[in-house]
Parts: structure tokens; sequence; C-alpha cells
């Protein structure tokens, strides 16, 4: 359930949505653009067709009968499912944003949305999971060149590629979300210095609107504790600005 199942070339795709036009147009849609797409209406439904087969990455409505989408993935985290999970809501308060993270989410996208950018972050979720190869084809990171380096953040290497965290005392690993990634890559890259909010917003965003900022900010929060591993590194906010990565010790490789 956990491995990537391309089916000739395609990722898997299993979309949980309770709006049945809705869920029509984004199934066909992404069938378009080569993905094999399962549809379920509610998230009962959804666990049943996980619990049958695999999937490369779920995508899934918050609000929806019978089972809304937290329920769903907060079980499927119990039952050992590390799929990843797009949440799609209509909902933007920093909470339900927050919720959706802690109950095992990997990114968030607000209704209404371009399906460009859907398609961005279901290839990078899924090629997560693939191999290097894979993933390329894909076309899948976020960030131009991101699978070329590592960086060294005091104690901890960052790989953008595997959108991994690894603590170099005890060898563990901490897995980013593929957003939560982008943006540590695009600080890493102006280390020292001062990354506009608003440039972040736009490069990785493609809109640097009021909604997609609380987002950031939920990211920003989220590296911080993942960052708590190496004292020595740190996201300093300049108020009103952007943000400054800052490592006692740095290196790119």
């Amino acid at each position: 359930m956990d491995m990537t199942t391309q089916i000739n070339g395609k990722y898997r795709v299993l979309l949980v949505e309770d709006e049945r036009m809705l869920a029509e147009i984004l199934s066909d849609t992404l069938g378009d653009r080569k993905f094999d797409v399962t549809l379920a209406y509610d998230g009962a439904q959804a666990l049943e067709y996980l619990r049958e087969r695999s999937f490369d990455v779920i995508v899934t409505d918050v609000m929806m009968p019978v089972m809304d989408g937290f329920t769903l993935v907060k079980k499927l985290r119990k039952e050992g499912c590390s799929t990843p999970v797009l949440f799609l809501t209509a909902r933007s308060a920093t909470e339900d944003v927050v919720k959706g993270f802690e109950t095992g989410g990997n990114d968030y996208l607000k209704k209404p949305f371009a399906i460009d950018e859907l398609i961005v972050r279901i290839n990078a979720l899924a090629a997560r999971g693939a191999s290097p190869a894979e993933a390329s084809l894909a076309g899948a990171a976020l960030i131009e060149g991101a699978k070329e380096h590592k960086y060294t953040l005091g104690r901890l290497e960052f790989s953008p590629w595997n959108c991994t965290l690894t603590c170099m005392a005890d060898g563990s690993a901490t897995k980013l979300a593929a957003r939560e990634s982008a943006v540590l890559e695009l600080l890493c890259r102006n280390m020292g210095q001062t990354v506009e909010a608003s440039f972040l917003l736009k490069e990785l965003w493609g809109d640097d609107n009021y909604f997609n900022l609380r987002s950031l900010n939920v990211y920003i929060t989220r590296l911080r504790g993942h960052l708590k591993q190496a004292q020595e590194v740190e996201i300093k906010s300049i108020r009103g600005v952007g943000y400054i990565l800052s490592s006692s010790f740095f290196t790119k490789n």
C-alpha cells in the first residue's frame, strides 16, 4: 500500500471528493494528464479501497459525509499506511491547516485551485516514493536542480531531492512534506540573506495572496520544529518582510 505502483507509467491516485460533479471533472482531467484515478465519494469508501489496493497519492477533501478527510487519514496512519496525502479544502483557518498536518497529511491545497498546481503537487508527492529516475521522468522536483545538492545545516543534512533531514549524529531521518522541502531549499540557497515572503509565495504557490501566506507561515512553523534538532540552525522572521535562515556551520555539496 505504501510503494509506488505506476501502471503503464501512470501514478495511481485515489481521489476522495463528495461533490460528484467536481470529482468527475477532476478525475477526467487527471486521467487526460496520464494519471490512473480511482474515485471515492466519502472517507469510508476510500478506506475500503485503501485496504484492498495500493496507491501512490491520496487526494482528499476535508469536509465529507460518513467520514471526513481528517478522520480518514488519522485511521490510515494508525494502520501503518504512509501513502502521501494532499488535502483539498475550502477552509483556510490556520488551525485547520495545522490539524491536517497533525493527522498525517503531507500537503494542503485551498479551493478553488488551478489544475496545473494540483498536478505539480501530486507529482511531487508521488515521486517521494519513486526512484530518482522515475521522479525525473515525472518532473516532480518543485525547484529546478534540487536533486543535485545536499546541504549541511549544523548536525543536520538536508536532501531536497529526497525531502529528508538527517541527523548525522545518530542517522535518524525526518521526512518533509514536498512543500516544506521546497521552502527550506529556497532558504538554503539564500543562506544568511533575507528571503521575502512574497518571493517564496510567488515561486512556490504562484500567488502571494493572504491565504497562501497563512499556509507559508504554517510550513515555517513546522520547519522550525524539525530544525530544533540542531540548535545552531535558526529561521528568523523579519517582520513584514520575510525570513532568514542562519547556521553556524553550513555547506552545500
